[in-house]
C-alpha cells in the first residue's frame, strides 16, 4: 500500500550557509563598522546579540532575508522575546522547529479523516504517515494538507509504493 510522511524539517546546511552569508554581509556594511554584534549557532538555536535593539533588529532582518533565499520557511523559525540587559545590550534567541508537535499532528489527522479521502493517517514520533490504496488519493491528501493553515511548514517525503 503506497504511503508518504508529513514532516517538519529544517536543512541545517542551508541555515549554516545563511548565517555565514549574514556574517560576510555585516562585515562589509557601512552602518555596522565598529558595532559589536554576535551570532552563535547551536543545535536548534541561533542566538543574536548586538549593542542596541535597533542593531539587533537589523541583524535579524538580514538573517530572515538570507534564510528565505535559502529556502528555510519563516514558519519553522520561532523568534524568542527580545531581551535588553541593564548595560543596554540586546539579545534574542531563534529556535528552529523540528518535528511535528502532537497538537498539530492531531489537527492534520482529523482534517484528513474529515476530508472524505480514502487514506489513513497515523502519528509516529514527530511525523504523520499517510497511506492509501491509490496514488491519486495520496496526491489529494498532499493538496489538502498544503491548503491547511498550519503553524509550521510541512514537507512531504519518504514516498513508498
Amino acid at each position: 500500500m503506497p504511503s508518504f510522511d508529513i514532516t517538519c524539517e529544517v536543512d541545517r546546511n542551508e541555515v549554516k550557509n545563511a548565517t555565514n552569508q549574514v556574517r560576510k554581509e555585516l562585515q562589509t556594511r557601512f552602518d555596522f563598522k565598529g558595532v559589536a554584534w554576535e551570532m552563535a549557532e547551536e543545535k536548534n538555536t541561533i542566538t543574536l546579540s548586538a549593542e542596541s535593539d535597533f542593531k539587533l533588529r537589523a541583524v535579524l532582518d538580514v538573517l530572515r532575508d538570507k534564510l528565505a533565499r535559502r529556502g528555510v520557511s519563516p514558519k519553522n523559525v520561532d523568534e524568542g522575546k527580545l531581551e535588553i540587559s541593564s548595560a543596554g545590550r540586546a539579545r534574542q534567541v531563534l529556535t528552529l522547529k523540528e518535528g511535528i508537535p502532537a497538537d498539530v499532528s492531531k489537527q492534520i489527522t482529523t482534517a484528513l479523516r474529515a476530508s472524505g479521502l480514502k487514506v489513513q493517517a497515523t502519528v509516529e514520533a514527530g511525523k504523520v504517515r499517510v497511506s492509501g490504496k491509490k496514488r491519486d488519493d495520496l496526491q489529494a491528501a498532499i493538496a489538502h494538507v498544503r491548503g491547511m493553515e498550519l503553524p509550521l511548514a510541512a514537507s512531504f517525503g519518504n514516498f513508498r509504493e
